[in-house]
This record gives C-alpha cells, structure tokens and sequence, in this order.
C-alpha cells in the first residue's frame, strides 16, 4: 500500500496544491492535523483538499476541533477511534496533548488524562496517527523543550504499531525516530510516501 502522509498545512494554498497533485499516485491519504490557522480558513483548506478526500483519513489538530473538520470534509475523521481501511486498522487522535493553554485563540486542547482514556481504542492499531508527537520522539520546540505526550509515547510502547504518524511541533518537521519497533514521524506540510507491505 502506497500512503500520502501530510501534518500542518496551516492553510497554505501552495502545499495543497501539492499535495492534490501526488496523491493521484496514492492508495490512502493520511492528514495528522492543523488544516486551519487559529481557527480560521479551514472551509477553503478543505476544499483544496477534496479532489482526495474519498481515499483520505484526518485527525483534527490544535488549530481545529474534530467537529469543524467533519463538518469541512467528506474525509473519513478520526478522534479516539480506530477504522480499518485495504487490511490495516488505523487510529486517530486529534488536538494538542499535553495542553498548550494557548489565550491568543482557542486552541483544540486535550489534557493527558483525558488522552489516556482515548488512547484505549488504539488497542491492536496497525498505524497510530495523532496530531501530537510521542514524548521524546520528534517533540523538541526551540525554547520550549519536549513538546510530546507521556500518553501516547505509552501507547505506543504497549501496542507497538507499524507506523505512528503526527506534526504539530514545527520544528521537527520530517524527523524520525524508534519507539522499540514502531516508526515514528513528524510529518509536515510536505509530501511523505509510506510504503507498506502486509
């Protein structure tokens, strides 16, 4: 299976543009959050986006809720649930976790308890995507240290997926990294081929 994976495109025309384009060579599209800006622009992201939204599975980030994604796209989303798609089950978990207590706009926030009850349905998941990085994988901001989540670092410890796919920490856009034997990246609003042979 040829996957289009994508994190963060933050309402820039150009990339999904881009974006449009590759996933004609794609069997499944995987969008890790942050469609929007602030909460704003989403309506006209989506849009750009819609040519794959049929083969397309999104998680919401903390620029949006999951409601507003779903209500912007005919795309499957995903928040704290797991769908099977072409023999893989793939989980999906939106927002920003640990809180960012961001006041300048209503960020989509999750606190790590709260995460850790959503986290339960990732049980058995051949792919985890979250808008979150794990907690030492990919999560370092510049002045802000370790951004990632103690949460779902755990789960991924104990399911052990193929695959964890997330963004939001701009600054390890395309970093990788292990959690044991799962594959962890960052994506960014860039396009990511996955390949997977199952």
């Amino acid at each position: 299976m040829k996957i289009l994976a994508f994190s963060d495109i933050h309402c820039d025309a150009e990339a999904c543009d881009m974006l449009v384009e590759a996933a004609q060579q794609a069997d499944l599209v995987i969008g890790a959050g942050d469609f929007a800006q602030r909460r704003r622009g989403l309506a006209a992201t989506m849009l750009r986006l819609e040519p794959f939204a049929h083969k397309a599975i999104y998680v919401a980030g903390n620029n949006e809720t999951p409601q507003e994604l779903t209500m912007s796209t005919s795309a499957t989303v995903l928040h704290g649930q797991m769908i099977e798609r072409e023999g893989l089950n793939i989980y999906g978990l939106g927002g920003a976790i640990p809180e960012l207590n961001i006041t300048s706009f209503k960020s989509f926030d999750i606190p790590e308890d709260q995460a850790a009850g959503l986290l339960k349905g990732a049980a058995d998941a051949d792919i985890i995507v979250c808008h979150s990085p794990p907690k030492g994988v990919a999560d370092v901001m510049e002045g802000r240290g370790s951004m990632g989540s103690v949460e779902i670092r755990k789960t991924v410890e104990q399911v052990q997926p193929v695959m964890m796919l997330c963004g939001h920490v701009h600054d390890c856009w395309g970093e990788r990294g292990l959690i044991g034997e799962t594959q962890v990246a960052n994506l960014g609003p860039r396009i990511n081929w996955i390949e997977l042979e199952f």
